[in-house]
């Protein structure tokens, strides 16, 4: 069971965002995307995996969200965007651990609604209610990791970086890009018990933002854990509960900052595991469903992931052993 697990998790190992907070609702490492063997590397090999995202939430209480060099208050937002990754994990050690390389490019469906918006993001004239739809391509996100296991421990450190050249629309309040520079640094921990099947995961990070100079806005750092404890009832299928905590711990600044407008949420969820094979391949699959709570300067909603992954290519480990 544990092999198979371990190319189950490949390419979910780095994965960007689009949850709501900050400016224009949104930062670019995504909540949720972790889970079950958040920190379990694959073998040596090249694997892909497709999230489809699902969220739906509101601001309310009248509150403002800076977007787009606007205010938008009474904002309501929904997006399904698919995120795509490639990971390669090298055959080659370094300090003891596989390294993988990653490349995200999300693309998709992104809608906000608003009651009113207010020209300039510290507020001015005042327009009436608008809805803004968009389809189109999001900032890439490259990532790097390094992973250790000893035993039924497997521990993992990532890096994931946003690279601003997707498609950005100056002045609308939806967008799928973000027009900034972003890294993301995390530290992952999953316990495996493969007797029992029972996986227990755990990760941590911090985002850090540049500014957008589209807006001359600089959303502050943010702060994420996510958990996951899940039981594995044969090779095939596992069930569990996931969550999230999302604190940004400094404010944003820069000139288009009406305040510091620092966010925080939480979300509690379920998922469920499906794993077969096409041929001699495994395709893992998986749903994770969250709700949102005590929310603050954020949107409060619902997130839905549907994902498949899968080994392109594994060496073989007396591949790597003639390395």
């Amino acid at each position: 069971m544990r092999k198979l697990l371990v190319l189950l998790v490949a390419s979910a190992a780095l994965l960007p965002s689009l949850v709501l907070a900050a400016e224009g609702g949104a930062g670019f490492y995504l909540l949720g995307s972790k889970g079950p063997a958040a920190a379990i590397t694959p073998p040596p090999g090249v694997f892909f995996s497709n999230d489809v995202y699902i969220y739906s939430g509101d601001l309310g209480g009248g509150r403002a969200l800076p977007s787009g060099g606007r205010l938008a208050v009474g904002v309501e937002g929904a997006a399904v965007i698919d995120v795509p990754t490639v990971l390669w994990v090298l055959p080659e050690e370094v300090m003891g651990a596989h390294l993988g390389l990653s490349a995200t490019v999300p693309f998709g469906w992104k809608n906000t609604d608003a009651d009113l918006t207010l020209a300039g993001p510290l507020g001015g004239a005042a327009s009436g209610s608008i809805s803004d739809d968009v389809f189109t391509i999001g900032d890439p996100v490259l990532g790097g990791l390094l992973g250790w296991e000893a035993g039924n421990f497997h521990w993992q450190t990532s890096l994931l970086v946003n690279v601003p050249i997707g498609d950005y629309q100056e002045g609308e309040i939806s967008n799928i890009a973000f027009h900034h520079w972003g890294a993301d640094v995390s530290a992952a921990v999953t316990w495996l018990y493969p007797t029992v099947g029972l996986d227990l995961s755990a990760v941590v990070g911090m985002t850090f933002n540049a500014e957008n100079p589209a807006t001359d806005y600089r959303t502050g750092n943010e702060f994420h854990f996510e958990w996951a404890a899940v039981q594995h009832f044969n090779e095939q299928f596992d069930a569990g509960l996931v969550g999230y905590y999302y604190d940004q711990v400094t404010g944003d600044s820069g000139a288009g900052a009406r305040s510091d407008f620092k966010g925080r949420a939480a979300a509690i969820g379920a998922t469920i595991g499906w794993t077969f094979k096409a041929g001699e391949v495994p395709i893992s699959t998986r749903i994770k469903y969250f709700h949102e709570f005590s929310t603050e300067n954020r949107a409060e909603g619902d997130a839905v992931f549907l994902t498949i992954s899968m080994p392109l290519s594994v060496t073989t480990q007396t591949s790597v052993a003639k390395q």
